[in-house]
């Protein structure tokens, strides 16, 4: 059982070299997750909704990629792409004390959505297959601002099973969504994300 199946109420281009080291303070399973999401700079792959929530119907059946786009040793992006929709992309940063997961959400002529930069950072070390991302308390306010307040209880996660699968979960009471992708073969790599340069410009 995964990590994130074991927790149903509270959860919802790369530089080459060695191992992130310019920012200190992740846990030996948070390092090793991080190492293994390296380990996929720069590629594309195909992944599909493994949930049923009736919220998710558009995503049914829609050609959905991630694209692992930009790497630094403290920071990762990884545009999400569903059908033409290139609106979003995963932004991931190492911190002194664990991992940041935020989203970065634009419109098609590439200026921010309201609703942008939201997420949530690490408070355990996870394991080195899966990590959480508890809703941090900037996202609370933006979704309260904006009439979304069942997401104050937002629990994020991303699994990495080497060779295997990639997943982004969101888990909340009473709401579960959650994106496999292929990790055994990659895809041609899809357009740059609304908002963001072209690869080589």
């Amino acid at each position: 059982m995964t990590l994130a199946a074991a927790l149903p109420l509270i959860l919802i281009g790369c530089a080459p070299g060695g191992p992130a080291a310019s920012v200190k303070g992740l846990a030996p399973a948070q390092e090793t997750w991080w190492e293994n999401l390296r380990d996929l700079c720069g590629k594309a792959y195909a992944g599909a909704l493994a949930s049923n929530d009736p919220a998710d119907a558009s995503f049914a059946g829609q050609p959905i990629a991630m694209h692992v786009r930009k790497c630094e040793d403290a920071r990762i992006e990884i545009p999400f792409h569903v059908g033409e929709d290139r609106s979003r992309t995963w932004v991931l940063s190492r911190t002194e004390t664990g991992i940041e997961l935020k989203h970065d959400h634009r419109h098609e002529a590439g200026s921010e959505d309201e609703i942008t930069l939201y997420g949530g950072h690490t408070d355990s070390p996870g394991t080195a297959i899966a990590q959480l991302f508890p809703v941090d308390e900037y996202s609370k306010k933006l979704f309260v601002e904006h009439d979304r307040s069942p997401s104050t209880t937002n629990v994020w996660s991303m699994e990495i099973v080497p060779g295997e699968r990639f997943s982004y979960i969101l888990r909340r009471p009473g709401r579960h969504f959650q994106v496999d992708f292929d990790l055994t073969r990659t895809i041609e790599p899809p357009p740059a994300p609304w908002g963001h340069e072209p690869s080589g410009s």
